[in-house]
C-alpha cells in the first residue's frame, strides 16, 4: 500500500466514482454544450508517475482518451526512450472538456475543473507528478512562474492532502512547432528515473481518507460566462452516451 493512501481498491473504486461524476458534469456551460466527450484520463491508476496536461484536443475529444494525437505519439517515444510506457504512467489535463477551438482554459473553467484533478491526484497517489506546459506547471504550483523558468527542476509542494514532488516540463506539442525543444524535452525526460528512484515524499500527518466530491454542476461550481501494484486485469469503464453525442469508450484501465 503506498504511504498515506488508502488500500488500492478501495481507491480504483472511488476513482471510478469521480469519474462518473465527472462525465455528467455540466458546470461550465459552454464546454458542456460543446464537447463530444468528457476526457477524464487514463492510465495506470496506481502509477508512481502521472503527467497533467493543459486541455483536450479534437482529436481527444473525439476519442474521449487523453494524448492520443502528434504530441501522444511524442510522449510515448519520450516514454519509451527512459525505460517506461503508456501503461505504467496515467495521464490526465487540467480540463476534462475541450474549449472550442483550442482556445486557452478560461480561469472560472480552471477553477470548476480542479477538483477532479485535484481528486485524481489523491487516490492515484503518484510519487512524482509531470506538469506538461504552462497551464498545469501554474496550477499545481500555485505560483505564476512560467514553465521556462522552472522546466526541469523538482519540487515538492502539497497538493490537496499529499505530498509529490513535481517536475515541469515543456508540453510536447512544443517541441512539435518548434523542433529544437525535443533536445530540451529529451534532457527533461532524462531525470525522471533517478526522481522515481528516490523515496516518496513525507505525508501530511493525517488518516488516509477517500476524497468527496460535490454533485457535479451544483455546489462548489463557479461561472464560466464565455462563449463560456494492484492485480494485472484490467477494468475499463465505459458510460452512457448522451442523445446525439456519440459513445464514450472506456477511458480509464486500470492495471
Amino acid at each position: 500500500m503506498k504511504v498515506g493512501s488508502s488500500p488500492a481498491s478501495e481507491r480504483r473504486e472511488a476513482l471510478t466514482d469521480v469519474l462518473r461524476r465527472a462525465r455528467g458534469c455540466v458546470r461550465c456551460a459552454e464546454l458542456a454544450a460543446t464537447r463530444q466527450n468528457v476526457v477524464f484520463g487514463a492510465g495506470n491508476a496506481d502509477a508512481d508517475l502521472m503527467f497533467v496536461g493543459e486541455a483536450p484536443g479534437a482529436r481527444e475529444d473525439e476519442l474521449g482518451l487523453p494524448f492520443v494525437g502528434r504530441a501522444g505519439k511524442l510522449l510515448e517515444q519520450l516514454l519509451g526512450e527512459i525505460g517506461l510506457e503508456r501503461a505504467d504512467v496515467f495521464i490526465a489535463n487540467v480540463l476534462k472538456c475541450r474549449p472550442p477551438s483550442n482556445r486557452d482554459p478560461l480561469p472560472a473553467e480552471i477553477a470548476n475543473c480542479s477538483e477532479y484533478l485535484m481528486a485524481q491526484v489523491d487516490l492515484i497517489a503518484p510519487r512524482v507528478i509531470c506538469t506538461l506546459g504552462n497551464f498545469a506547471t501554474k496550477l499545481l504550483r500555485s505560483d505564476t512562474a512560467g514553465i521556462t523558468r522552472v522546466h526541469g527542476r523538482a519540487e515538492v509542494h502539497q497538493i490537496g492532502p499529499r505530498s509529490v514532488r513535481l517536475y515541469p516540463i515543456y508540453h510536447p506539442a512544443a517541441a512539435l512547432y518548434t523542433p529544437r525543444m525535443l533536445e530540451v524535452l529529451r534532457e527533461d525526460f532524462a531525470g525522471l528515473p533517478a526522481l522515481l528512484a528516490q523515496p516518496a515524499p513525507a505525508q501530511p500527518l493525517s488518516e488516509p481518507t477517500l476524497p468527496v466530491l460535490p454533485p457535479s454542476g451544483q455546489d462548489g461550481s463557479t461561472s464560466a460566462s464565455t462563449s463560456a501494484s494492484p492485480g494485472p486485469d484490467s477494468t475499463e469503464l465505459a458510460a452512457e452516451s448522451e442523445p446525439g453525442r456519440a459513445p464514450e469508450p472506456g477511458q480509464m484501465e486500470l492495471f
